[in-house]
């Protein structure tokens, strides 16, 4: 009885470690794909990774009710965003991994060098604070929540450099 026992106790801690094992290569491999998402495509506008990063189906939940809809959105999404800001940077402060959901805090500095939501280039420099969670689907991005601080970026591509 002892034997099985221990058998049983054994083969517990044995698919304990796998299963564990197994959650801290899918926490490694989502981590890396958001910060992909980050440094790659945001801020250095590089398309050829968005099959890589984002999954088919993705859906992007941004402030003002807008969604971001599969591949073609998000990679129009950025395009778009770059044409206003070309040298838009996201520097990553801080990345939380649990399970299927990644958060992000980080750091967006650029140049408003065209049009951005009707607003002419202004040549200001802007720097932001943004949080993003992800859900995560066979390491690839699937649904994001994006909180850009959007008040103090308008505030800073409207500001007057004349004075």
């Amino acid at each position: 009885m002892t034997r099985r026992i221990a058998f049983i106790v054994i083969s517990f801690l044995t698919a304990l470690a796998a299963c564990s094992g197994s959650a801290d290569s899918d926490n490694t491999r989502n981590a890396e794909a958001v910060s992909m998402q980050h440094t790659e495509i945001w801020s250095k506008g590089n398309m050829e990774l968005v099959a890589t990063v984002y999954a088919e189906n993705y859906v992007g939940h941004f402030p003002g009710g807008t969604t971001v809809t599969g591949r073609d959105g998000i990679q129009a999404a950025v395009t778009s965003h770059r044409a206003a800001f070309p040298d838009w940077i996201e520097e990553i402060q801080e990345i939380l991994v649990e399970g299927n959901h990644v958060a992000t805090h980080y750091r967006s500095t650029a140049t408003h060098l065209g049009s951005f939501q009707g607003i002419p280039a202004s040549g200001n420099r802007v720097e932001i604070t943004e949080a993003s969670i992800y859900r995560m689907a066979n390491g690839q991005i699937a649904e994001q929540w994006a909180y850009p601080d959007v008040m103090n970026l308008m505030q800073q591509i409207t500001a007057d450099t004349q004075n």
